[in-house]
């Protein structure tokens, strides 16, 4: 697939099955995401994979456990909704930004070269026919995550992304859906005449 057409037509899959992406595939994702727009070459981000039932259901858990402190009324069918969220996918890519202080380039800057990592690599999952997409949520907040995924104060969630096999035919969309607000500045005013 050409990069234009990728990056053109990319939708996300929201419904994922086996199998999880391959070590190569997985290396030219962490490849792509490595080109990111980066200001100073901080590389202000790191992964972490997740994958197989074993550590899945220990992200689940993690979930699980920040889940019930946040709100201590939620059902034991709450409880394992939060518990099963891992497994939409046989793969979840932990996505981290992670800002280093820094005379000229803010935090912001490096926070925005994290996600553009992270944009690149459901790019190159698409362009490589590999179901993706990015969720974030509440629960990548919570302190409990954080600690539970071993962040550094200067850290902080971004996103997790979902991939896989897509289960069912990928979707398009509708030319309204690609509509960008665009227009030029300043702003031309006319002249009457």
């Amino acid at each position: 697939m050409k990069a234009i057409d990728a990056l053109t037509t990319r939708v996300s899959s929201a419904l994922l099955q086996e199998p999880a992406p391959s070590p190569e595939q997985l290396d030219l994702l962490f490849q792509a995401a490595a080109r990111a727009a980066d200001h100073g070459m901080l590389k202000p981000y790191r992964f972490l994979v997740v994958s197989g039932n074993n550590d899945l259901s220990a992200l689940g858990a993690l979930y699980r456990e920040a889940a019930s402190i946040k709100d201590t009324s939620l059902s034991e069918e709450q409880l394992e909704r939060m518990q099963n969220l891992p497994f939409r996918a046989p793969m979840v890519v932990v996505a981290i930004a992670s800002c280093q202080a820094h005379p000229k380039i803010p935090e912001i800057e490096q926070q925005l070269t994290a996600a553009a990592a992270v944009q690149n690599m459901i790019n190159a999952a698409y362009a490589l026919d590999i179901g993706a997409y990015w969720r974030t949520g509440s629960i990548a907040y919570h302190p409990t995550v954080r600690l539970g995924l071993g962040l550094e104060d200067n850290e902080s969630i971004i996103g997790y992304v979902y991939l896989g096999q897509a289960c069912a035919d990928k979707r398009t969309l509708k030319p309204r859906d690609l509509e960008v607000t665009v227009s030029c500045w300043p702003p031309k005013i006319m002249d009457s005449v």
